[in-house]
């Protein structure tokens, strides 16, 4: 069932859900360009293929190939992987169930100019005193940058750099088994397969707890003015590692650069972890990026038998923004922790589609999705989907989604879905979509405290409840920039 609601009003919407479908094939989509004889298949039959192929995203997938240096062979076999799953994937549209609610418009309608290397001068990257990372990667317009980077000294055996800096032969084998081994996603996924430029890779050794967290901070350098038809695009991509009873923390904040609040480009970037036995791996991830970008995230995390993952979410910038947050536990005993947070306070869709699968015994997992949309045209969307397979007995899952519409015509599409299969099981899932209530306004009111203040300091609460669960050095900070969005008057 579909919940969207607009304003005051609230529909409640039955709906069959379609997939599109996919398919495979021997031949990459270069070998199926009409303009390079020289690359042309010789398979028997390439015709009926190309003919259903979208040439969009053929000359897409192309333009990224022809623009990226040469690179190491396990990249070669990530893009080759990519390039099969695009020849005959077409633009995602308003009539695909998964794009139902999110207009890709701004970037179907722009050229698409993939950055092959920052150009633009780099001295004046933004740096936040408050941060205390020893661990600090610069990723700028997809591109890791050691000069911008600190990477001390860690415990033996970890590893934080990229692809191409790593020289333990150990690590190569274990990070090549991983990198086109795990599940695949949607035309985005393929697209950032095929244009990462480098890898950057997050390996922890078993039994290694890493102290401090590893900040990944993705500038976006290249840009275009506000309403440019051009595009430039960035495809950065992680993969972490963390082996039976390691630990480790990552933050991943999503940044523009001084003076580029407002241009538009496209960050299309990806993270895959794979979370060994008894591991742990705690997220976070703040994106902040110019009001005028389009903003698409893959995270696809593989958790082992008693392995923990927690994500904690805010995100505030990007006109599109989405996230595509894919889980599997495989084994018992596991826990998955997600908390999100996303704020539109403009013409801006904040998008999160997230998938948990839960396939064995004594499984746990916690959902906490908030929303605000404080904009007339804006517009916040959740898809959520929770699957309890036949063998996942004894399976804790709960999921809640909560929205707050502070402006007339403000929009919310939410749909919580929660697919049992197991009979032993304790699951629930809930939504509620709403302005702020009247009986806790008067509660404010009824001690003194004027309407205005007591909207603030309720909405404060409301994103609180996600902020806090951000690691000390970053937490007021992140909540300084949540309240500056909502009210940017100085007082």
């Amino acid at each position: 069932m579909t919940m969207t609601m607009t304003g005051a009003s609230l529909t409640l919407v039955a709906y069959s859900p379609t997939f599109p479908s996919s398919s495979s094939s021997s031949s990459s989509f270069k070998s199926h360009k009409p303009k390079t004889s020289c690359r042309v298949s010789l398979s028997p039959s390439p015709q009926p293929l190309f003919s259903s192929s979208d040439p969009f995203v053929l000359e897409l997938a192309e333009t990224l190939e022809d623009s990226l240096p040469s690179s190491t062979p396990l990249l070669h076999k990530l893009r080759d992987a990519s390039s099969q799953s695009l020849i005959s994937t077409p633009w995602p549209s308003r009539k695909d169930e998964p794009f139902r609610f999110t207009d890709l418009s701004l970037i179907r309608s722009s050229k698409i100019l993939p950055v092959a290397h920052p150009t633009k001068p780099l001295s004046a990257l933004p740096t936040h005193a408050d941060d205390d990372f020893p661990c600090r990667l610069a990723i700028v317009d997809g591109h890791f940058l050691q000069s911008l980077s600190n990477v001390p000294e860690l415990p033996q055996g970890v590893y934080v750099g990229s692809l191409s800096g790593l020289a333990s032969s150990s690590v190569m084998d274990r990070v090549s088994e991983l990198v086109c081994g795990l599940d695949g996603g949607d035309l985005f996924w393929s697209i950032n397969g095929i244009g990462a430029p480098d890898l950057t890779v997050v390996y922890v050794p078993e039994g290694c707890r890493v102290e401090s967290p590893i900040h990944l901070v993705y500038y976006a350098v290249e840009g275009s003015g506000e309403g440019s038809k051009t595009l430039p695009v960035s495809n950065p991509r992680v993969l972490v590692v963390v082996e039976k009873g390691g630990e480790v923390g990552i933050i991943e904040e999503f940044c523009s650069t001084e003076g580029n609040g407002n241009e538009c480009y496209w960050t299309n970037s990806a993270l895959e972890a794979v979370i060994r036995e008894g591991a742990k791996v705690t997220h976070s991830y703040i994106q902040t990026q110019s009001s005028s970008a389009a903003h698409i995230k893959w995270t696809s995390i593989r958790q082992e038998s008693s392995s923990k993952y927690e994500l904690t979410e805010v995100s505030t910038g990007g006109k599109l923004s989405r996230h595509n947050l894919h889980i599997k536990q495989l084994g018992p005993d596991t826990v998955t922790e997600l908390t999100t947070l996303h704020l539109s306070v403009g013409d801006q869709t904040q998008d999160l589609h997230s998938s948990l699968v839960l396939d064995h015994p004594r499984g746990y997992s916690r959902q906490l999705h908030k929303c605000i949309v404080a904009h007339s045209q804006g517009q916040a969307v959740f898809d959520g989907n929770v699957k309890v397979n036949r063998y996942a007995q004894q399976t804790d899952a709960g999921q809640l989604t909560r929205s707050l519409l502070l402006e007339p015509r403000a929009t919310v599409n939410v749909k919580p879905n929660l697919q049992i299969v197991a009979d032993d099981v304790k699951c629930s899932h809930g939504a509620a979509i709403s302005d702020l209530e009247e009986s806790q306004l008067f509660y404010f009111v009824a001690r003194g405290i004027d309407p205005a203040t007591a909207r603030k300091l309720l909405i404060d609460a409301f994103g609180g409840e996600v902020i806090d669960k951000f690691p000390d050095s970053i937490r007021e900070r992140v909540r300084s920039q949540f309240k500056s969005l909502l009210d940017p008057s100085p007082n």
